[in-house]
């Protein structure tokens, strides 16, 4: 449930806060102008993207046992790579992107298209939502509760959508900065916890075939199947009994997405060259 209700959270605020920059500008550059084509883009895309999710849904349910652990194996790496690269691309976008997108509200308001105004609120909305079934499904496998799970990411979206709309309206305020920093660190310790399981999916899929010696055996101690050990298991992956390739994996992408998202916080360098560097 931590899981979906992170993943809908942030996803949903990200939505959120795209939509309250160009309904903002739009009010605020054309106050006569009409929003309908930016709700309509909106909802155009909420509606694919549910049915993005309930496509994957359906699809790992019709499958044989193990091409059903096949793709829940690729979709859970599938769904670290995006949310690796999302919050890479959101910490070094962060700066630049609310001027980008009034930007792009100005086009289409100069060329008087509802079109342009509705195809930029789809595609934005759209990146979120089709990001947000990925992340759903790959996670979906480690859920304790389906209904919990489910439950969480309708309570995220809830959550996200309430407070997009305070800060819309003004009568509220987040750090935004701090949120996204912080989040992301949450996010990149959920989506390491999807590493090992993913690896674990496959092996049974019979696609990888060595994962190594198991290193430790904890079943007796916090089985991973039941209580405590069940919830560390949906929220951090931890195994009773892991391979080393499982543990290794897990280290090295903590350490890999860590270096990433650092990397990504720090300014371009200024290529400009100086004065006189043309005659040196």
């Amino acid at each position: 449930m931590l899981y979906s209700l992170l993943i809908t959270f942030r996803e949903g605020l990200e939505a959120a806060l795209i939509l309250g920059i160009v309904l903002s500008y739009l009010r605020r550059a054309r106050p006569g102008a009409s929003a309908r084509p930016v709700w309509l883009g909106a909802g155009a895309a909420a509606g694919l993207s549910l049915g993005a999710a309930i496509l994957l849904e359906l699809l790992a349910v019709e499958l044989p046992g193990r091409w059903q652990e096949a793709i829940e194996g690729f979709a859970m790496l599938l769904a670290v790579t995006v949310l690796t690269w999302m919050l890479a691309w959101m910490r070094r976008q962060s700066a630049t992107i609310g001027r980008e997108l009034r930007q792009r509200v100005d086009v289409a308001l100069d060329a008087g298209s509802g079109f342009a105004l509705g195809l930029l609120a789809f595609t934005a909305v759209g990146r979120e939502g089709l990001e947000t079934a990925l992340f759903l499904f790959g996670g979906s496998g480690r859920a304790d509760s389906a209904a919990a799970y489910w439950f969480g990411a309708f309570a995220g979206l809830a959550i996200a959508a309430a407070a997009g709309a305070a800060i819309y309206r003004g009568s509220a305020a987040i750090p935004i900065r701090a949120f996204f920093n912080v989040s992301a660190v949450a996010l990149i310790i959920l989506a390491a916890g999807m590493v090992p399981n993913a690896l674990k999916e496959l092996a049974e899929a019979r696609l990888l075939f060595d994962l190594g010696p198991r290193l430790w055996d904890t079943y007796t101690l916090l089985p991973d199947n039941q209580g405590p050990g069940r919830l560390l298991a949906a929220i951090l992956g931890y195994d009773a009994s892991p391979f080393a390739g499982q543990v290794i994996a897990y280290i090295a992408y903590l350490a890999a997405a860590a270096a990433i998202y650092t990397a990504a916080g720090r300014p371009a360098p200024n290529l400009t060259p100086g004065p006189g560097a043309e005659h040196a």
